[in-house]
């Protein structure tokens, strides 16, 4: 018997100072936790970069239709295209753009849409809510007259590589974009450029 525990002692000593196949071991229980970083990492970075992007359409939109004293249907299609474009190498299927014009009425400070076009157009007079800092007012805190702002939306489903990370249906990433016209005090749409800009 204490031949059989004596054997069993060496053998004991012998695996306790054994160390082959410690790195097979270590590499099995790090590959794991390796793969998810490296795969998080890969859909985070793409993520901010489709972000950023995102952020550009809805400034390139918000400013190409500011440089137009009119704009059609036809030129709001070309900016949609010339913005989409901005996305490569992403695909631009998953984004979603709307181009409004918006008129601050002086007597409520509200900004109401004049006209809408894109993906999800806005209805014609209804509210949006704007940054204070936008309305401009005068000596004695009173709205000024006159006041309109190109407003552009963009939202894009981002949908990452492996999902291990970030939600495997996707994150929607959205941005939004004022300025204001520069030709005339207003854009118009679908109409002569020397019409009155309309306030209602």
């Amino acid at each position: 018997m204490s031949r059989i525990w004596s054997c069993i002692r060496v053998s004991a000593v012998a695996l306790r100072r054994d160390s082959r196949g410690v790195a097979a071991i270590e590499f099995a229980m790090i590959v794991p936790l390796m793969l998810v970083m490296l795969f998080g990492t890969i859909d985070v970075s793409s993520g901010v970069a489709v972000k950023r992007k995102v952020t550009l359409v809805a400034k390139t939109l918000s400013d190409l239709t500011s440089q137009s004293t009119g704009v059609g249907d036809a030129d709001i299609t070309n900016f949609l295209a010339a913005s989409y474009g901005i996305m490569w190498p992403y695909p631009s299927a998953p984004i979603q753009a709307t181009i409004s014009e918006l008129y601050i009425d002086p007597a409520t400070s509200v900004a109401r849409v004049q006209w809408s076009k894109g993906s999800s157009p806005r209805g014609t007079g209804s509210p949006v809510d704007i940054p204070p800092g936008l309305i401009g007012k005068d000596s004695s805190n009173k709205t000024l007259p006159n006041q309109y702002l190109i407003y552009s939306e963009v939202s894009y489903l981002y949908q990452p590589i492996v999902g291990y990370v970030m939600a495997k249906a996707g994150v929607t990433l959205s941005d939004t974009a004022y300025t204001r016209p520069r030709q005339l005090a207003c854009v118009h749409y679908n109409e002569p450029t020397s019409n009155p800009c309309p306030t209602n």
